[in-house]
């Protein structure tokens, strides 16, 4: 049964060219490509044009490379795309009652009961145009009854345009589209339901639901689910407090500062790993500290979204460095993730480091199979003090 909802999903085009074309307009109508320049960079992000020739994100760069030999190729900056990432959200913060930020370009507002005073899609339309004249990015946004359908209305609505699926037009605008327009679908899945023969959501959404779960498990339930239109997830509300942190009290107050940069490394190591294995990015760094007389301390630093800890721990190590200023005794130390959207941290990464990228992601893999500490840095390893 669907509940009776306003949901709004917006989405940002193409973001990171959007951005560059707006610093560059000769990239106009050009295909672009986004990531690390060298045959040994990845794809962070690609043009319209350049997805003609089969580009995509996450491809290694050789291959794109290949694929499309007339792409112009830019180095990505995460703290450019940051920033106009904040710009556009402090709009939405502004207008919505309710919104949540999913990831670097996309989110999600629940304008339900919005109605009551004015229509919900020309309040939606409006939002856009501000967001495009306040920012010259474009955008585009799908407003249905749920998360998931508003989504796939976004998807329907690119480039640039807006789509409103009511209540009694789900099943007929769902039925047509592929199962691969199906969030949470990907390559794995798409083939396993491509071999029960399972092609459009039509098809998908009369499979009986047990045979889903029998297939799949959960997972085949909440599938199934997205393919009727029933989607009851809330929009989480977005806020500084969404974050993940670790501190550790000493057993005895400590002036050795050696020591506590290696076990700042260590907690970032812990909540960094978290992160990843969550796909979350921080845009934001805070370091506490607690004095031996209980006075408590912090710092926090903006910072472009990331997820490595080969970034987040010079930023920590400074912070701490510029908030020790007293030489008292330290009783407590800690580091906080905040800001956090969703994302893949691979779009961090705009240098030429595709090693780099498979490294963290076979170190994780570890972690996940052995736990978080059979793999670590070689600083902190003999302390006896663990980040909890």
């Amino acid at each position: 049964m669907l509940i009776s909802r306003n949901i709004v999903h917006l989405d940002l085009d193409t973001f990171f060219v959007s951005v560059e074309r707006l610093l560059r307009p000769e990239l106009l109508g050009k295909p672009v490509i986004i990531g690390g320049t060298s045959d040994r960079g990845v794809v962070a992000s690609c043009s319209y044009e350049a997805r003609k020739f089969g580009v995509h994100s996450a491809m290694p760069m050789k291959m794109a490379r290949a694929l499309c030999g007339d792409a112009i190729l830019v180095r990505g900056d995460m703290e450019l795309y940051s920033k106009y990432s904040h710009n556009v959200t402090e709009i939405i913060a502004e207008k919505a009652p309710v919104y949540e930020k999913a990831s670097i370009d996309e989110h999600y507002l629940d304008v339900t009961g919005m109605d009551r005073f004015f229509g919900v899609l020309k309040w939606a339309h409006e939002l856009r145009e501000s967001i495009i004249k306040n920012t010259g990015l474009p955008i585009s946004f799908g407003l249905s009854v749920n998360k998931t359908v508003s989504k796939i209305a976004t998807g329907e609505a690119k480039p640039n345009g807006e789509l409103f699926v009511d209540r009694d037009a789900v099943q007929p605008f769902l039925a047509p589209l592929s199962i691969r327009k199906i969030p949470m679908i990907g390559e794995k899945t798409y083939r396993l339901l491509r071999s029960m023969g399972v092609v459009t959501i039509d098809t998908l959404s009369h499979v009986p639901v047990e045979m889903m779960e029998r297939v799949m498990g959960k997972n085949g339930i909440v599938i199934w689910e997205k393919a009727n239109g029933i989607d009851s997830t809330p929009v989480y509300p977005y806020h500084e407090a969404k974050s993940v942190s670790a501190e550790t009290t000493f057993e005895q107050d400590s002036i050795d500062i050696v020591r506590m940069k290696e076990i700042l490394v260590k907690m970032v190591e812990k909540i960094a790993f978290e992160l990843r294995d969550k796909q979350k990015l921080t845009a934001c760094i805070t370091v506490k500290i607690r004095y031996s007389n209980f006075d408590t301390h912090t710092l926090q630093k903006q910072i472009p979204y990331t997820a490595f800890d080969h970034q987040l721990i010079p930023v920590v190590k400074d912070l701490f460095d510029r908030l020790y200023q007293r030489r008292m005794l330290i009783r407590l130390i800690g580091v906080r993730f905040s800001n956090l959207v969703s994302g893949n941290a691979q779009l961090n990464m705009f240098d030429d480091n595709l090693e780099m990228i498979n490294l963290y992601q076979a170190l994780d893999r570890i972690r996940r199979k052995y736990g978080q500490k059979s793999v670590r840095r070689g600083v902190g390893i003999e302390n006896s003090e663990i980040a909890k």
